[in-house]
C-alpha cells in the first residue's frame, strides 16, 4: 500500500513538473543582430510608422524605418501586425504578493512609520506566476513598491524575465514612497448605527502626521548637506538621493486637500514629486502642471473619490490631465487583475477623451519617465533599449490583443503562462480542437 501511495505521489509530482511554470526560462542574451520585417510601428511618443522595420544590434534599436536593410541580421517576419514598446506598470506589488490570503506569500510591508532605507527589489520574487501573464498582455517593465507605515521605502523598476532580483533590476531605487495620510473627515457611523467610539479629528492626526514627515525631511536634508557625517544615519542616507533629484518623491493621495500638500513639498524641499492615485487630480491640473508634479493614475476603472463626483470622472481624468499639460501615467492596481489590464485600462481613456496614441503614450513613454528611464525604455527610438511588443491587433483592444513576440533588450522571451498551460490543458482533457 506505502509503495503504491509512493508511485502515485511521485506520478501527480512528476506531472504537474511537466505543467508547472519552472519550466519557462528566462531567454539567454541575444548577441547580434535582429530584424523585425514589415509592420505598423507605434514608437510610443505619438509617432506612427506603416510597413516598417526595426533593426536591433546587441539588445539596442539600432534602425527604425520604412528603409531599413536586414544585412546579416536574423530575420523574423511580422508583416500585417502591429509593433509597441513594452508597457510599463508604474506602481505594483508585483512578486512581493503571490496570494494575498496566504501570510507566507506576502513581503510588502515592514514594521514602523518611517522605513525609508526599506528596499522593495531585495523581497522581488522572480518565479511569481502572476508575472509570466503579465508579459502574455504586453508588460515587460514594472516599478515594484512597498507598502505600510508613512515612509514605506524606496521602489525599483524591474523587467519581467530574470532568474533573479539582480538579473531583473532595471533601475534600483529610483523614487522613496510617502503615503499621505487621510485628510477627510468621514461619518463614524456603520450602516446608520451610531458609533460606540468617540470622536477622532482625523484631519488633526493626518496634519500631525505630515508634520511628522516634513521633520524628518527637514533633518534628512541638512544630513545631505554636511561635508562630513560624525555617524552614518541609514534612513537619511536613504533619502539623500530625493535633495539631488536622483530619486522621485511618490505621494500616494487621492483628494484635492491631500495633494495640496505635495505641492507645499515640492515648494519646502524642491523635490521632484510623483503623486500616486490622484483621483481628483483634474480639480487642480494647472497647479500641478506649474510646480512640475507628475501623476500616477492607479485605477482608471473605478467608482468616484466623493458622491458628488461625476460617476464617469475616473474615466475622463486621464484626459483632462493630458489637456492641462501634465504629465501622467496610467496604471493598473486592481487586486484581481493583478495588473494585467493595464491596456485596456488605457483604451477606456480613449473612449472619454484621449486618442489611441496618447494613451499608448500613457503606458509607455510617460510612465518611462516618471519613473526616471525614459532615457532608455519606453519609446522605439535608436539607441534604446529593444523592449518591443507585437501584437496581432490593437493592443489597447481587449477583443484584439494577442501578442505574438515580446523582446525585453532584444531577447525574445517565453510568452508562455499557467493561464495557457491550463487551458491547453483542459482542451486536452475534453478533447477540444
Amino acid at each position: 500500500m506505502k509503495k503504491t501511495f509512493f508511485k502515485i505521489m511521485c506520478g501527480l509530482l512528476l506531472s504537474g513538473a511537466a505543467m508547472s511554470q519552472e519550466t519557462v526560462y528566462p531567454a539567454k542574451e541575444f548577441k547580434g543582430r535582429l530584424y523585425l520585417k514589415g509592420a505598423t510601428v507605434h514608437i510610443g511618443n505619438g509617432q506612427v510608422l506603416e510597413n516598417a522595420s526595426i533593426l536591433i544590434n546587441n539588445g539596442k534599436i539600432e534602425k527604425i524605418g520604412k528603409d531599413v536593410a536586414p544585412g546579416d541580421a536574423k530575420v523574423i517576419d511580422i508583416t500585417g501586425k502591429q509593433v509597441y514598446p513594452g508597457l510599463i506598470l508604474s506602481s505594483s506589488l508585483l512578486g512581493l504578493v503571490e496570494v494575498n490570503s496566504v501570510r507566507a506569500t506576502v513581503d510588502h510591508t515592514e514594521l514602523g512609520e518611517i522605513n525609508p532605507s526599506i528596499r522593495s527589489v531585495v523581497a522581488y520574487n522572480t518565479d511569481s506566476k502572476v508575472t509570466n501573464t503579465l508579459k502574455s498582455n504586453g508588460i515587460l517593465l514594472a516599478n515594484v513598491v512597498p507598502q505600510g507605515g508613512l515612509i514605506s521605502g524606496s521602489s525599483s523598476v524591474v523587467q519581467l524575465d530574470a532568474w533573479n532580483y539582480e538579473d531583473a533590476a532595471y533601475k534600483m531605487e529610483n523614487g522613496i514612497h510617502f503615503r499621505m495620510p487621510s485628510l477627510l473627515n468621514r461619518s463614524s457611523s456603520f450602516f446608520g448605527a451610531p458609533s460606540t467610539q468617540p470622536p477622532v479629528d482625523v484631519v488633526k492626526r493626518g496634519l500631525e502626521q505630515v508634520e511628522k514627515a516634513k521633520s524628518f525631511f527637514r533633518e534628512a536634508m541638512a544630513y545631505a548637506n554636511e561635508s562630513k557625517h560624525a555617524a552614518t544615519n541609514l534612513k537619511y542616507e536613504a533619502v539623500k538621493g530625493l535633495f539631488n533629484k536622483s530619486q522621485k518623491l511618490f505621494i500616494h493621495c487621492d483628494i484635492v486637500k491631500e495633494m495640496l500638500v505635495a505641492v507645499d513639498f515640492v515648494k519646502e524641499f524642491g523635490m521632484d514629486v510623483v503623486i500616486v492615485g490622484g483621483s481628483e487630480s483634474y480639480q487642480i491640473a494647472p497647479l500641478l502642471k506649474t510646480n512640475n508634479i507628475a501623476v500616477i493614475i492607479n485605477q482608471p476603472h473605478s467608482l468616484p473619490t466623493l458622491p458628488d463626483d461625476d460617476v464617469d470622472q475616473p474615466y475622463k481624468t486621464a484626459a483632462a490631465l493630458q489637456q492641462a499639460g501634465v504629465l501622467f501615467a496610467i496604471n493598473d492596481e486592481d487586486g484581481q487583475t493583478r495588473g494585467r489590464n493595464l491596456p485596456f485600462n488605457a483604451g477606456t481613456a480613449v473612449a472619454y477623451g484621449l486618442t489611441k496614441e496618447q494613451a499608448l503614450q500613457a503606458i509607455t513613454l510617460n510612465a518611462a519617465t516618471i519613473l526616471g528611464v525614459g532615457d532608455r525604455t519606453g519609446s522605439l527610438e535608436a539607441g534604446k533599449d529593444a523592449n518591443i511588443v507585437v501584437s496581432e491587433g490593437d493592443i489597447l483592444d481587449m477583443r484584439t490583443s494577442i501578442i505574438t513576440h515580446a523582446f525585453i533588450q532584444g531577447r525574445q522571451v517565453d510568452l508562455t503562462d499557467k493561464h495557457k498551460q491550463l487551458y491547453e490543458r483542459y482542451k486536452h482533457k475534453y478533447e477540444i480542437n
